[in-house]
């Protein structure tokens, strides 16, 4: 018995009968994460090859065309991103005028965790040189970082960053991060100096058990406080 064909509302036909740059283009209008050349290939039954191929033409002609959007490689695969000339229009009917960012605690943190992963939470206190906990929750409820197992050692949960990270800062890996050679010294002269004096805060207690130094909540660089993300979006 013949496999029926696909019936739409063009008619009887099937996926590999359709143009393929349309095809792409009507799948990636509707991906809520990159999509890789591989995913693309099989939904689509063409050759990986040929599916590179034709998405390299879709951002070339965008880009020729000046469209306000471009097709761009993220994370290892391909989505629809508005172009950056026209962000300001973007934000204006998103934001409604209003920024959403990370505050200052959670970027300083996130940092931490892209250089060091994997990394446990009191690794990154101590490089901080203060309790990160409160910070840390946010980025896991952000999706920028994720668990990576434990540490063989203390059996501390160990962190990463996620695909979403990726994603949001625009890098195709981790090997795009900025070069932090410059700063390795004074990193890990820090680290030295608060590793001892740091306790361990990869328990589940809430903050206010955690045993620490006295101190102003929210100082930087005070061992044993804990870092104020209350404003902080992304």
């Amino acid at each position: 018995m013949s496999e029926e064909p696909i019936v739409g509302p063009a008619g009887p036909h099937s996926v590999a009968d359709l143009d393929l740059k349309p095809a792409l283009e009507a799948v990636l209008m509707v991906v809520d994460e990159p999509a890789t050349e591989e995913h693309l290939a099989k939904i689509l039954e063409r050759p990986r090859r040929q599916i590179a191929r034709a998405l390299r033409e879709l951002a070339d002609d965008y880009a020729v065309q000046g469209r306000g959007f471009e097709l761009r490689f993220v994370a290892g695969g391909w989505r629809y991103y508005t172009r950056a000339e026209y962000s300001a229009a973007v934000e204006r009917f998103v934001l409604d005028g209003q920024q959403a960012r990370l505050t200052q605690a959670a970027l300083e943190t996130l940092a931490v965790v892209a250089y060091r992963q994997p990394v446990s939470r009191s690794r990154v206190s101590a490089v901080r040189g203060v309790n990160c906990d409160g910070v840390m929750r946010t980025l896991l409820q952000r999706g920028l970082v994720e668990e990576a197992g434990t540490e063989p050692e203390t059996g501390a949960i160990l962190y990463r960053t996620t695909n979403y990270f990726l994603e949001r800062m625009g890098l195709r890996g981790l090997d795009e991060l900025p070069e932090l050679a410059p700063f390795l010294p004074e990193a890990e002269a820090i680290e030295a100096e608060t590793q001892e004096g740091v306790p361990s805060f990869d328990g589940d207690a809430p903050d206010d058990d955690v045993p620490g130094t006295p101190g102003r909540p929210g100082t930087p660089g005070t061992p044993g406080t804990d870092d104020a993300d209350e404003q902080t979006e992304f």
